[in-house]
């Protein structure tokens, strides 16, 4: 695989608003490629197989470790796996267009590892963990577990915001979107 490009890596606590942040850099630029992440949960409802994720079961996720198939890849929680798949990356450098990826808290830090100075990561806060909480009962995806299990994960997430080139705080969608616009732009186009 030839790292050629660039790479945009948004990544937040669950519920912080990354994925409605991407959604709109790529509305607002064409240079910009959405990176499909893999999964190994099942997809949630109004998720497509291959535009959302690339949905498999655990173990085909795992083949796909021992074939070395994943720029970067993590068991987010028992028998959840998530990773970045090489031929992801390799099909949008091949378009001549920046990557940009969706990813949670370590995923992130392990793709900026990875890419070093070819990516510029941005870590998304929300703006108080109790508006996270609401932002995912609102969602009415998960169960009260779930948002457990989800609120603990952000916390130890929130602290590790440091290891990103640059924070945008979610607590007006708008003014979000303008500032993760505005660092896209400085990075692509510099």
């Amino acid at each position: 695989m030839q790292y050629t490009g660039k790479c945009l890596i948004f990544s937040a606590p669950s519920g912080a608003g990354k994925t409605t942040i991407v959604r709109a850099l790529l509305e607002r630029f064409d240079e910009i490629s959405f990176s499909v992440s893999a999964a190994s949960r099942a997809p949630r409802p109004n998720e497509v197989n291959g535009v959302d994720y690339h949905f498999y079961s655990v173990e085909e996720f795992k083949q796909l470790i021992k074939k070395d198939a994943f720029v970067e890849w993590e068991e987010v929680y028992t028998d959840h796996y998530y990773g970045t798949l090489k031929s992801e990356v390799e099909r949008i450098w091949k378009e001549g267009k920046v990557v940009i990826f969706d990813v949670d808290v370590y995923g992130g830090i392990n793709l900026k590892k990875f890419f070093g100075d070819q990516a510029l990561s941005i870590f998304v806060m929300p703006p108080t963990i109790d508006a996270l909480e609401q932002r995912l009962r609102r969602r009415s995806t998960e169960t009260e577990v779930r948002i457990q299990t989800r609120l603990k994960k952000a916390a130890e997430e929130l602290q590790l915001h440091n290891q990103f080139d640059k924070i945008v705080v979610n607590d007006e969608l708008d003014t979000a979107i303008v500032e993760a616009s505005r660092l896209a732009q400085d990075f692509i186009h510099p």
